[in-house]
């Protein structure tokens, strides 16, 4: 599988994946509005975990690496996951290397996944959440046609802090 759009190709995680996933995921700034930063070992068991075959009846992440065209290089992840097979739902999540970000790379996997997602996949709706202080990845959302339907309060514990965060959605039209 490979979505390939104007700049970036998306393609499902490998061994070669995990170095930027292991970076992504013990970086401080990156992981303030995501998690708490894993340690090594974490960040390899949820690669592995990430990088397991998939299909549409998968409970689990379809993890895919953001990789630039021209250059190969490895910009960061993008995933879906399906959570309400029944009502054909899904969850997306992104992160980006700081070099990457404001670029437009972001939104250009998070329109392609909405491609897979709604003409492939036939899914009926796209969900995502986000810290209400990450304002890059809301901003995204909502220039890529997600609503706000809800801010969950104290949703999310980072670093020993109770985070309120909002849920986006997007209907397929």
């Amino acid at each position: 599988m490979e979505l390939l759009g104007k700049r970036i190709k998306l393609l499902p995680f490998n061994n070669s994946d995990l170095d930027l996933f292991i970076k992504l995921s013990m970086d401080e700034n990156i992981m303030k509005h995501v998690f708490d930063i894993s340690t090594l070992e974490e960040a390899k068991t949820a690669f592995y975990i990430k990088a397991k075959p998939w299909n549409k009846t998968s409970d689990t992440w379809l993890t895919l690496s953001i990789n630039q065209i021209d250059n190969n290089e490895k910009l960061g992840n993008i995933g879906i996951k399906i959570i309400d097979h029944h009502n054909k739902i899904a969850e997306v999540g992104f992160m980006l290397k700081h070099s990457a970000q404001g670029q437009g790379f972001a939104a250009e996997a998070l329109t392609l996944i909405k491609g897979y997602a709604f003409n492939t996949l036939k899914l009926n709706k796209l969900t995502a959440t986000c810290s209400v202080h990450n304002l890059g990845s809301y901003k995204l959302l909502e220039k890529l046609g997600f609503n706000r339907e809800q801010t969950l309060l104290q949703n999310t514990i980072i670093n020993g802090q109770a985070i309120n965060d909002y849920v986006y959605g997007l209907n397929n039209k």
